[in-house]
C-alpha cells in the first residue's frame, strides 16, 4: 500500500481491488509444509486441508470448500451451523484465522510459483545473511 493516511489503509484493506484480493486470503502453512516448501505463508485454495486456529472453532480441521475473495473468508467442509427451519448453512472463518495442513497440489501453476517463491526467500536470507557479515 502506498498511502500513510489511515482512512486510505483501512479502506483498501474493506474494499481491495480485485487483482489484490488474493492476497488476503493467505494463511500460514503447518511446520511439515513449511519445512517440505521452504515458505511460510501461501494463498488458500479450494481443495486445500486446513485447521482453524482461532475463534469458537479453534482446533477443526476439515477441507475448503469455498473461498469468498470479497470478504476474505472460507467455508470449510462439515463447519456448519443450523438455521432457524433446521438446514445447514456454512460458518465463514477469515483465511488469516486458519492453518494449512495438507495442500491441494493438482494444478503445475500453483507448484511454480511455490517453487517461485522458495527461491526468493532463500535469495533474501542469503543477503540477509551477507550483509550480516559485511558488517
Amino acid at each position: 500500500m502506498v498511502s500513510s493516511k489511515p482512512v486510505k489503509q483501512r479502506r483498501l484493506i474493506r474494499e481491495p481491488p480485485k487483482h489484490l484480493r488474493h492476497k488476503l486470503l493467505t494463511a500460514k502453512l503447518s511446520e511439515d509444509l513449511e519445512k517440505q516448501y521452504g515458505i511460510k505463508r501461501l494463498s488458500v485454495r479450494k481443495g486445500d486441508t486446513v485447521k482453524v486456529m482461532r475463534g469458537d472453532h479453534i482446533g477443526y480441521e476439515g477441507k475448503v470448500i469455498d473461498v469468498n475473495t470479497k470478504t476474505g473468508r472460507i467455508a470449510i467442509e462439515g463447519l456448519t451451523r443450523k438455521k432457524a427451519d433446521g438446514t445447514p448453512v456454512f460458518i465463514w472463518v477469515h483465511a488469516s484465522k486458519v492453518m494449512i495442513t495438507k495442500l491441494d497440489t493438482s494444478d503445475k501453476e500453483r507448484i511454480a510459483a511455490i517453487d517461485r517463491k522458495r527461491k526468493a526467500r532463500e535469495e533474501y536470507l542469503k543477503r540477509k545473511e551477507d550483509k550480516k557479515e559485511g558488517s
